[in-house]
């Protein structure tokens, strides 16, 4: 059977097995991802130069709903392009020029998903009192890492010492409901977590929104970056002593609010395109955390878990 649209829509569990989505969801996905591929469409008929009329070669093997959706399998399974074209009924080159255009498309809609807490509407009132010196409005922010590729050169550069690997590192914030709230450029797996953190812009950002951010160990220092910046991260075992009851009782309350994040990365990886080993050289790396982030996201706005 070639997977298409209008035939998966009628089978709404294997639907979701495909793709990770509802039906529903993916019917509020497709309007303004149509807009814009027609609009990338007519910038491309309109560049200078172009020596071709209009109508011109041959036509669209898939329409543009059918293109999205073959993108969004491949972010959910991450099949090789032959098996992506063979489920479609195209070409392995047709399939991965589909993953081309869509991916830039579902890289921004999934961006324009993303918002940081809001600080006139914070919902969090009466922290406990272990946490009173966390902020009380706070992004939670880790990172994952995806085995990749040997690079040919500059090899130490992406070797992972915790992986035991070369890894690409993805960074990743939520808000105190669990929603991807920011998304940072990938970044080598020999990067610690406080330098991904430093080089990704999310410190201005969340300083401009008056949000605080919560760590875990890895980030450690994390509110000595800015006087601006309100952050807190677990406290370290005494050297030397014994862990002092207290502090127990805070890391307990701390990891109530830091879970989160973690069944935020946990979602994002049921997406076999940051789960398997990355074939693509870490090429679009970014492009693809962001978009399976969007996709998230609307799973949650449906109040559905992916």
């Amino acid at each position: 059977m070639i997977l298409r649209r209008e035939h998966l829509q009628q089978h709404p569990a294997v639907f979701r097995a495909m793709t990770g989505l509802t039906v529903e969801v993916f019917a509020d996905l497709l309007p303004p991802l149509l807009g814009a591929f027609a609009a990338d469409r007519r910038r491309r008929l309109d560049r200078p130069g172009r020596a071709r009329a209009y109508g011109g070669g041959d036509d669209f093997d898939l329409s543009p709903a059918d293109q999205v959706l073959l993108t969004v399998v491949w972010l959910r399974h991450y099949p090789t392009q032959e098996c992506l074209g063979y489920l479609f009924g195209v070409s392995d080159s047709t399939a991965l020029r589909a993953v081309r255009r869509c991916l830039p498309l579902l890289e921004q809609a999934g961006r324009d998903t993303m918002r940081l807490p809001d600080p006139g509407r914070s919902k969090r009132r009466g922290l406990p009192a272990l946490l009173r010196d966390t902020p009380e409005l706070a992004g939670i922010v880790d990172t994952f890492e995806q085995r990749t590729q040997r690079p040919r050169r500059r090899q130490r550069a992406w070797y992972s010492g915790k992986k035991k690997a070369h890894t690409v590192k993805g960074q990743v914030a939520v808000d105190e409901d669990g929603r991807i709230a920011d998304v940072g450029p990938s970044r080598p797996g020999r990067w610690a977590d406080l330098k991904v953190f430093r080089h990704s812009g999310l410190a201005g950002r969340l300083i401009r929104a008056r949000v605080g951010v919560l760590g875990d160990l890895g980030f450690v220092g994390i509110d000595g970056l800015s006087p601006k910046l309100r952050g807190a991260t677990p406290r370290r075992k005494p050297r030397g002593r014994e862990r002092p009851p207290e502090d127990r009782r805070y890391h307990r309350a701390f990891a109530r609010r830091r879970i989160k994040v973690e069944h935020a990365i946990g979602r994002l990886r049921r997406f076999q395109a940051l789960s398997q080993v990355d074939r693509h050289r870490r090429k679009h790396h970014t492009a693809r955390v962001r978009a399976v982030a969007g996709l998230v996201n609307r799973m949650l706005d449906q109040g559905k878990d992916s």
